[in-house]
């Protein structure tokens, strides 16, 4: 039967259908196994013929082929057993039960031992001890974690000598899935992909044999797929080509050649069936654009929500963002260590070995706000990334010991995570926000090449592949792997899920050069179908991607490969224009409608379709049908604006020129682009989303807690949450400590603080207070610091006297040291030494010091400015003082200095402090004086950005845990959040806290959780603190701002006089175009717009 097309066989069977040989249609419907009767099948199942049900079923599945096929032969065999049974024909009931259920025995014993008991009773109906046996059952192994039922149990109509229940059943033309059991196979991987906590883990090295399936299907379909039930004709139905994978024996799929047949003739019963009609235009294979990059491509990634902005790594380890819309280069990265003293002395010992180092892959977020480098040595990056500014620098982790081969990201509890493999047979899992390790998975006897994070029915899982060809599934946990299967022939293997994650591939090259591209049924852990078309010898390892759940591609033999996923024959090729490496690496956009191909030239070829060409061509034709109506409109010129200066309220971008902006960052809109058709893009290029500041001005706008205080209230100095997130510690004028903890309760299991449960004042059962040691001076005139340590055991604080060293478990003060002169201003705990405290002076300068030893290392004296000064350290052990101080810890010596600048106009008072704070990325840092907050690069002390208030002082700013925030308070009450960038984006009244409000009532301090990105604390002149966050069916506080006035003022002439400068049409073009989109998305009046739309022309 093998030999005959499936067109074929359709067309006898729609012959014996209208001859009426329903006998011989159904023998061919079941010798053939390209089509499943259902009305035929439940027919026989209503009719209680369980002879010819299960005759026809075994031509499609076995009881051994998986826990479905198992549960319905089952389910058949008991009802002809319990037939038997009411008909009193024991002898009968004997053969059923000894030939045809007794194979069940060694999956359910306990329910096989019911089932022969019922031979003893008279009457088994009215036995109230077998009652389960009329419901669903789980035949599976015994200690087999067992899955939820994707779909209830069902009934069919009741008819006179059949029980009325038989599991589950045919409704609607689909076979409803049984409550699902493990598989007869050795290692059952459904079962640990619903009940993971009892899943047992797998020892190594452990048998081969497992299946790979992960979980039950997703859908109601687990034995027929999406059959195909035309409406004009209800009695006969046949599956479309799609639904194939499901039976149990490999077919020929898609459409043969020699039966490329037109459905126009066939009769309505068949006119439904799909053909797997595919239109070879709908592939990106004409040339719209090459990219030179310079050097040799490793890897790509488009961007998940701006298709036409491309991620490329290369083998120097340099990085590139793409706008290929004007074939422009927005960001170039050479590749750096950022803080070598950080990195391990093998990473140090092998860049000066060899100090090449590569990029292996590169990876966009699933949000697009940053993206992550893994490299050739030890390494990985992550950077956060805008689409309108440079890359800010977010992570750097020595991960691996050798080549860090791949890295992805995942969700799992819903916090963005980074997982990575390598050259020493690890798999890693890292808190993306704080680069903390999270999961170490061990197991692979080789080399780890890939790996592939999915969410399958709630259940988050990791698949791994080793250059042995061993694939490895493991879960968020410690447990262990839960597969362990040989890829055939062991190729070194990538895997990847179809966009909408249902069907899993993996594309691979063998030790010999032999590559293949699989189909993988997960439900059974076997090959479901190999993918026909490669070369002999490949050179490489085959790079491959997937694209509209539709369509596969390779890149193989100088050429790109192409098939459509339900057929295993080659669809197409596309040879570029020529110039392709022998396995050039491919990348698909999100809409599949440009495809990136490398070259051997050290470019990039970008492949498109007619959607692609529209795409990319969208931005030019809307540039110069706003030139026409400019030109209409008869409109002024303008000259080119002079230099930009601080203006109080605005937020000033210094020596910055912005690239071509991208066309979903501009609009703010954040749909799936796997679901935004070309068409859509129209709609978001001729729209800009307006914004408005979120100005929150009544309590039910937010939730806030006031934390109670039985002390006396005296103003908050200083205020901080434990590096646990579990209390909040606060410093008043009065010298006096406060400490409040969060019970752990049923409803708060974590014991994290927040605004839904009201914390507890906590003292010893001493009844003593941490109270600092004060001077001569009033305490409300002094200067109070202090900081936690890294355990919270610990808490070093002064407020205008000695230093004190408290325990925070009993307030007893450990030590005390340094009086004053000089006053203590600032106080730092060593990053990796709890010992080692780093001591701001109002001198102006800094001691570093060890309190367990009583020694000062060392002492700074180098900033001649004096003030009540307060200075920051980072991780790579380097200090920064109010004079703006840099100095290089190896040596001490100052490396550069800068003085703090003051903005026209404003006037600081003598006793105004200075705070400065590193952004996460330890490159830039915050610096908040009364008069502003500003922005500075800490290797060149370069203001990058500087706000100013209109009205009133800032009091105090803080980045949030993540960086992605700065939380501000000012002497009008008011609270301002900002983005990284300083652009306000949403204001809360003082309202919104104080029943009356008052000018002598306002934040002094903020504090920002330490891993709740969202919630803040303040601390307030009358002694008040106060926790906030934003409502939960908001989530954040407020939406990103697009770009301010006077920055893309200034952005929109510098591009003006670049246009001048430029000879091509071409490069004009794409300035034109970058301009263009500035006046979109900005917030420009109408007279502004007016007078730069001649640049347009």
């Amino acid at each position: 039967m093998s030999s005959l097309s499936r067109e074929l066989v359709f067309l006898i069977l729609q012959f014996l259908d209208e001859e009426k040989f329903k006998d011989t249609m159904h023998k061919l419907e079941q010798e053939s196994g390209f089509y499943f009767n259902m009305k035929h099948f439940e027919e026989a199942v209503l009719a209680g013929n369980w002879d010819e049900v299960e005759k026809y079923l075994s031509g499609f599945t076995k009881v051994d082929d998986n826990r479905y096929s198992m549960k319905i032969f089952f389910e058949i065999r008991k009802q002809k057993y319990l037939e038997a049974l009411d008909k009193k024909e024991r002898a009968k009931a004997v053969d059923i039960l000894v030939k045809d259920l007794k194979v069940f025995a060694a999956f359910n014993e306990d329910l096989f031992k019911e089932i022969t008991h019922l031979l003893t009773l008279e009457n088994f109906r009215s036995n109230p001890d077998i009652k389960t046996l009329f419901v669903d059952h789980s035949c599976s192994q015994p200690n087999g974690a067992r899955v939820a039922s994707p779909a209830p149990v069902m009934n069919v109509l009741p008819k006179q000598g059949v029980f009325s229940q038989l599991g589950p059943h045919a409704v609607g033309g689909v076979i409803t899935p049984f409550q699902s059991q493990a598989t007869v196979l050795s290692t059952p991987l459904a079962g640990w992909m619903a009940n993971a906590s009892n899943a047992t883990p797998m020892q190594h090295p452990a048998v081969t044999v497992a299946p790979l399936g992960l979980a039950a299907p997703p859908n109601s379909a687990a034995l027929l797929k999406r059959p195909v039930t035309p409406s004009s004709n209800p009695h006969t139905d046949y599956h479309s080509a799609d639904s194939e994978h499901v039976l149990k024996r490999p077919r020929a799929m898609g459409l043969s050649e020699e039966a490329a047949l037109s459905t126009s003739h066939l009769t309505v019963a068949y006119a439904g069936i799909s053909r797997n009609q595919y239109n070879i235009d709908e592939l990106p294979k004409n040339v719209a654009g090459t990219l030179c990059q310079g050097s040799t491509v490793t890897s790509m990634d488009f961007h998940p929500s701006q298709p036409t902005v491309l991620l490329v790594g290369t083998n120097v380890g340099d990085i590139s963002v793409w706008e290929l819309s004007c074939r422009e280069r927005l960001v170039h990265r050479n590749f750096k260590v950022w803080d070598l003293s950080a990195c391990s002395t093998l990473l140090q010992s092998a860049l000066v070995k060899d100090p090449a180092i590569s990029v292996n892959r590169v990876l966009w977020s699933p949000d697009g706000n940053q993206f992550g480098v893994a490299y050739s040595k030890h390494l990985i990056h992550t950077y956060s990334f805008s689409g309108r500014e440079d890359l800010i620098q977010q992570l750097e982790i020595d991960a691996h010991i050798g080549g860090v081969n791949d890295i992805a990201f995942s969700r799992p509890n819903k916090q963005l995570c980074i997982v990575t493999c390598g050259d020493d047979k690890l798999i890693k899992v890292w808190d993306a926000v704080r680069g903390v390790i999270q999961y170490t998975y061990e197991g692979h006897e080789a080399p780890v090449y890939s790996i592939c994070p999915h969410t399958k029915e709630n259940i988050h899982f990791i698949f791994s592949t080793s250059l042995d060809g061993k694939i490895k599934a493991w879960l968020y946990d410690n447990e262990g792997s839960r597969v362990d299967y040989t890829a055939p022939r062991q190729w070194c293997t990538t895997m990847a899920y179809s966009s909408d994650g249902t069907r899993l591939f993996s594309c691979g090259s063998s030790k010999d050069g032999d590559s293949y591209i699989v189909e993988w049924n997960e439900s059974e852990g076997s090959v479901k179908r190999t993918y026909l078309g490669f070369g002999k010898r490949s050179m490489g390892v085959i790079q491959f991607d997937t694209t509209k759940n539709r369509f596969l591609a390779a890149g193989d033999e100088f050429v790109i490969k192409f098939w459509d996923m339900d057929n295993t024959n080659l669809l197409t090729t596309a040879d570029a224009d020529g110039g392709l490496l022998a396995s050039p690496r491919i990348r698909f956009n999100k809409l599949g409608s440009l495809l990136a191909v490398s070259t051997s030239d050290n470019c990039i070829k970008i492949l498109a379709n007619a959607e692609g060409y529209q795409l990319l061509r969208s931005l030019e034709s809307r540039l110069y049908g706003a030139s026409r109506s400019v030109s209409e409109a008869k409109v002024s010129t303008i000259s080119p604006l002079g230099n930009v200066s601080a203006v109080p309220g605005s937020s000033v971008t210094v020596d910055r020129v912005a690239s071509v902006p991208s066309i979903a960052g501009l609009t703010g809109d954040n749909r799936n682009i796997a679901d935004v058709k070309p068409r859509v893009m129209d709609e978001l290029l001729e729209k800009s989303k307006i914004w408005k500041l979120t100005e929150i001005t009544e309590p039910s706008q937010c939730s806030s807690l006031h934390l109670p205080d039985n002390l006396i209230a005296v103003k908050v100095a200083r205020l901080i949450y434990t590096n646990s997130g579990l209390s909040m510690l606060a410093l008043a004028s009065n010298a006096v400590h406060k400490l409040w903890k969060w019970p752990k309760t049923e409803r708060n299991a974590s014991g994290k603080a927040t605004t839904s449960f009201s914390p507890q004042m906590w003292q010893p059962t001493s009844g003593i207070l941490m109270t600092n040691e004060i001077s001569d001076t009033n305490p409300e005139e002094a200067i109070h610091c202090f900081a936690l340590s890294k355990n919270d055991s610990y808490v070093m604080s002064a407020s205008g006297g000695k230093i004190s060293l408290f325990n925070m478990m009993t307030f007893k003060t450990m030590t005390t040291f340094m009086p004053p002169p000089p006053v203590a201003t600032f106080l730092a705990f060593h990053p990796q030494d709890n010992n080692v405290i780093a001591i701001g002076m109002d001198d102006s300068s800094i001691q570093i010091y060890n309190v367990r030893i009583d020694e000062m290392l060392r002492y700074l004296k180098q900033c001649f400015f004096k003030d009540n000064g307060q200075f920051g350290i980072i991780q790579s052990l380097r200090f920064v003082c109010i004079f703006l101080c840099l100095w290089g810890m190896d040596t001490w010596d100052k490396q550069v200095s800068k003085f703090l600048q003051i903005p026209p106009g404003q006037a600081s008072t003598g006793t105004a402090e200075t705070k400065v704070q590193f952004h996460q990325d330890q490159v830039h840092f915050l610096a908040v004086h009364e008069s502003q907050i500003a922005i500075y690069d800490a290797t060149k002390l370069e203001c990058v950005k500087q706000w100013v208030p209109r009205d009133g002082l800032v009091t105090h700013a803080t980045y949030s845990c993540d960086s992605q925030m700065i939380y501000a308070g000012f002497t009008d009450g008011s609270v301002g959040i900002f983005t990284p960038a300083l652009r306000l984006r949403c204001r809360i009244s003082p309202t919104v806290y104080l029943s009356s409000p008052s000018s002598n009532v306002y934040p002094v301090v903020v504090a920002a959780h330490p891993t709740e990105p969202n919630q803040f604390a303040l601390g307030l002149t009358d002694g008040g603190v106060l926790v906030l966050e934003p409502l939960e069916s908001e989530g954040k506080w407020g939406t990103a701002p697009p770009i301010e006035n006077i920055a893309a003022l200034a952005r929109i002439n510098l591009l003006g006089i670049r246009i001048n400068r430029q000879d091509d049409r071409h490069s004009q073009t794409c300035i034109r175009i970058s301009i263009f989109w500035e006046m979109q998305s900005s917030r420009l009046p109408e007279p502004a717009r007016r007078r730069l739309a001649p640049m347009l022309s």
